[in-house]
């Protein structure tokens, strides 16, 4: 069964939205006023198939990948830049007023730079054997194989071809394989994840892969198979040595974008907080002017945080601890002598830390945040304790994507 339906908005991750008798319908693909032919989505009422544009929107260009709408990496490259930016600073805008937090929301900032410098890649043996290695296709268990990737920036050259001859060198290939890819200013960094025990031939073969492929290491669950030389960094003025799988921003343009608006908020403090660190994207930029307490639940980044700073020159006092700020926040009496705090926490936001913060009286703080939503329940958090939203910035590192990053500045 078919029907034609006339798409009303985007929605929140980046599906055409018509409005029927019945309810919203979500369609990917589409945009604002598209008369769509669709044919539903079994068992899912709210959601439909894109079967053909029957009028297209003067807003719609032309995608810059063929596997734009079979990979599901991208929702939106099909959208003219100037309605989807506008859309993109709405999303944070309408979680906000959801939220009931009035505060002045800047606009957008493009962070794609070069491209997306980290990827995740999957591998499987589909139908008659077959391996396929690439991205996810949109909701669904399926691998789309792919042989190219616009979005990835220049420095990730190679990515594909490496990773597809690594998931043919580790052999029969029946559950999900992920092959982590960041771009190091040395080379490729590789961790491979779901493979299992290597033997020391699929280990040996591996090994033979990195220099072709100008892989600078290869970890299986951050164990080294082959490295051929340590992956490392450049931050603000520090080399960091990565660990295996480290967590950076998505872009090199995003990091540098989020450190600039952190170091402008923090403004003239002399102590500052970072929190969920990393390996210290803020703090080693902070403390070319501050003293620093730095924490994350990761050690290995701890580690190289630690190592990065003593290491570099003319930097301030960093004290770097491993915690767990999730289970063991700090409390607001070991923050209240500081001058200032910075979080950034993983999607599920920083309630508890957040929590300790709106006690601890500090003058000066600055969320970073990947989930609009989580971040709204933490402003609201320090609004209630007496802060005052001063700023709001979207920044968009995850171009052509529904996420967004928002970096906000409270005082009291």
């Amino acid at each position: 069964m078919t029907d034609t339906l006339t798409i009303d908005y985007i929605g929140q991750r980046g599906d055409g939205v018509a409005n029927t008798p019945n309810g919203a319908v979500f369609v990917p693909f589409c945009l604002p006023g598209e008369a769509v032919m669709t044919e539903p989505v079994p068992g899912h009422p709210d959601r439909a198939h894109l079967l053909r544009i029957e009028t297209p929107s003067p807003d719609r260009i032309a995608p810059i990948c063929p596997h734009f709408g079979v990979c599901g990496g991208c929702a939106l490259q099909h959208w003219q830049s100037d309605q989807y930016r506008a859309w993109k600073r709405d999303l944070v805008v309408t979680v906000l007023s959801q939220a009931g937090i009035e505060a002045p929301v800047d606009e957008l900032i493009d962070a794609h730079g070069a491209g997306r410098r980290r990827a995740v890649l999957h591998a499987r043996r589909g139908t008659h054997d077959i391996l396929e290695v690439g991205f996810a296709a949109p909701r669904a268990h399926q691998i789309i194989g792919i042989d190219r990737c616009p979005v990835l920036a220049p420095s990730m050259d190679g990515t594909i071809q490496a990773a597809w001859a690594i998931a043919e060198a580790l052999g029969p290939v029946r559950k999900p394989l992920d092959i982590q890819v960041t771009a190091s200013d040395v080379g490729l960094d590789v961790d491979v994840r779901g493979s299992g025990s290597l033997s020391t031939s699929v280990s040996g073969a591996l090994a033979r892969l990195a220099a072709p492929h100008r892989l600078a290491r290869i970890t299986r669950h951050g164990d080294i198979v082959v490295q051929r030389t340590p992956p490392q960094l450049k931050v603000g003025r520090a080399n960091v040595l990565l660990p295996p799988g480290v967590f950076l921003q998505a872009t090199a343009e995003g990091e540098a974008v989020l450190a600039r608006l952190v170091v402008e908020h923090v403004g003239a403090a002399k102590s500052v907080a970072d929190l969920f660190c990393g390996v210290g994207p803020f703090a080693l930029r902070l403390a070319e002017r501050a003293r620093v307490l730095a924490a994350d639940s990761e050690a290995g980044a701890i580690a190289a945080l630690t190592k990065a700073a003593a290491g570099t020159q003319g930097l301030k006092p960093i004290l770097a601890e491993t915690r767990d700020l999730f289970r063991r926040p700090f409390i607001a009496k070991e923050l209240s002598r500081l001058d200032a705090i910075v979080f950034d926490p993983p999607r599920q936001g920083a309630q508890a830390q957040v929590q300790e913060i709106a006690l601890s009286g500090v003058k000066t703080v600055v969320a970073v945040s990947c989930n609009p939503a989580t971040f709204a329940r933490d402003a609201a958090i320090l609004i209630a304790a007496g802060y005052r939203l001063t700023r709001v910035t979207p920044v968009d590192q995850f171009r052509y994507s529904a996420h967004v990053e928002v970096i906000a500045g409270f005082s009291r």
